[in-house]
């Protein structure tokens, strides 16, 4: 089929959650640089074998993408990223990203995540959790590449996020996302990752997609709030 034979999707227009997941990943990776301004994006091929989705759904994306001026799409040649970023990759002095310390960003999430998975278990439709699914099969087969473990881990919680159905707290763990990414010590922080602790965490994101996929509420709050506890504790022994 060829690419640019599709039917024009208004941004304003609903799409479905797969596409919706789909515009997200991707997204995310340019904005963090994985995909940089003026880079080739992966073959279409290669992006829905990767992401578990039709080359249909696949394309579908692209177009959002395409009218929302993040990437243009070229006959023959690929899709390209377009994006230019309005904002430096380091965290402007005083901002919000520079200001906040890795223990202040893990007080935040212990906020946020716990009711985030609480609305998630109650909202997420078959299709979510298809697509987190999906997600947490890309993780489990991470063993050191520490990129694409940030990658699936922000997939992940977006997913849940949007499963919500609330703008407001879906917004302000976006945020949380974007603070990470700018705080310099958090940064840092990261870099603790081993593989036996991407292994540790692979268990535990299998763990709350169990309890998500099974309705469990009580069991998937509980698991949020033992992993934050346990990052908070890793934050303070490697200090």
């Amino acid at each position: 089929m060829n690419p640019s034979a599709h039917t024009n999707i208004s941004i304003g227009q609903s799409v479905s959650e797969t596409v919706r997941v789909v515009v997200d990943t991707l997204t995310a990776r340019i904005h963090s640089g994985d995909y940089p301004t003026d880079s080739r994006l992966p073959s279409e091929r290669a992006l829905a074998v990767e992401l578990g989705v039709s080359r249909n759904t696949l394309r579908e994306a692209l177009e959002v993408l395409e009218q929302q001026k993040m990437v243009r799409r070229r006959q023959g040649s690929g899709s390209f990223v377009i994006y230019q970023s309005e904002s430096p990759e380091a965290p402007v002095p005083g901002s919000v990203g520079e200001r906040t310390s890795p223990l202040d960003h893990l007080i935040v999430r212990s906020i946020i995540e716990p009711e985030m998975v609480r609305l998630a278990v109650m909202n997420m439709t078959p299709k979510e959790l298809d697509m987190l699914a999906r997600i947490v099969a890309r993780i489990e087969t991470i063993r050191t590449d520490l990129n694409e473990f940030t990658r699936c881990e922000e997939a992940f919680y977006r997913s849940i996020a949007k499963a919500t159905r609330n703008p407001l707290l879906e917004s302000c763990y976006e945020l949380t996302i974007e603070v990470c990414r700018q705080s310099f010590r958090t940064a840092l922080m990261r870099k603790h990752l081993t593989p036996d602790r991407i292994q540790d965490y692979q268990t535990r994101f299998n763990s709350l997609f169990n309890a998500i996929a099974t309705r469990d509420v009580e069991a998937a709050v509980e698991i949020t709030q033992l992993h934050l506890v346990e990052e908070q504790k890793l934050f303070l022994n490697s200090g």
